[in-house]
């Protein structure tokens, strides 16, 4: 009998371990997927209805680029509001009993230009493969992000 109890408690442990390292709450440095340069810090929420919403903290400075800081392409609510400071990601939901995540919109202020987004967490917790696309994933972009937490 103590050994059953035993192996509950480590097992309820484990996976408790688990459920929390897949949490995506966070900052993490977004990595521009056409320079391989830091982009921006986006900090990542967990809201009260299980969702996950991401907003930028930081724009990272680049050599040769000057940063823009309204969104004025943006459809509304985001037309000619601060980049930084901005929502950009919302809605991302968890796939139980997985390191993915899906059915988040999110916003790239430099384009205007909504996507579909879905993310998958590395088996490190360390890195996020954040796709955006429109319709379907095939036809999409990838970037990866970096925990800094």
């Amino acid at each position: 009998m103590k050994k059953n109890k035993g192996l509950v408690f480590f097992a309820s442990i484990f996976f408790s371990v688990n459920l929390w390292a897949q949490d995506i709450s966070g900052t993490w440095q977004q990595i521009d997927d056409k320079t391989g340069s830091p982009k921006s810090i986006i900090e990542i929420r967990k809201e009260a209805n299980n969702t996950f919403t991401g907003k930028i903290t930081k724009v990272t400075p680049r050599v040769g680029y000057t940063p823009r800081e309204i969104c004025n392409k943006c459809p509304a609510p985001y037309t000619n509001q601060p980049i930084l400071g901005m929502e950009i990601l919302k809605g991302l939901k968890h796939v139980e009993g997985t390191k993915n995540y899906e059915k988040g919109r999110i916003i790239d202020p430099l384009s205007g230009k909504i996507y579909d987004a879905k993310m998958k967490l590395n088996a490190s917790d360390k890195r996020l493969t954040m796709r955006a696309y429109v319709g379907v994933s095939a036809l999409g972009r990838s970037q990866t992000w970096i925990r800094l937490d």
